[in-house]
């Protein structure tokens, strides 16, 4: 990912509605994200796009990610 891709991500993330969200997103991206394969970092950038409290469902545990796509990553974040 470019530098620039990079630094937009970053922004969206910590420019979110719920500062829970916000918080698990940038920490993850922070010490995570340039560690995860291609394929990984997609998965996270659909994440990021996704509503705030539905993102919220899916890190607290209150939902589980129907697509096995975004579940590695879901968990990644709930563990960090």
């Amino acid at each position: 990912m470019q530098r620039e891709d990079y630094e937009r991500l970053r922004w969206r993330c910590i420019r979110r509605g719920l500062l829970e969200v916000d918080i698990a997103l940038t920490r993850f991206l922070d010490g995570h994200f340039n560690a995860l394969n291609e394929e990984q970092q997609r998965a996270f950038v659909e994440l990021a796009d996704m509503e705030d409290h539905d993102l919220w469902h899916l890190i607290s545990g209150q939902a589980d990610s129907a697509d096995p796509r975004l579940a590695p990553i879901v968990a990644m974040l709930r563990k960090s």
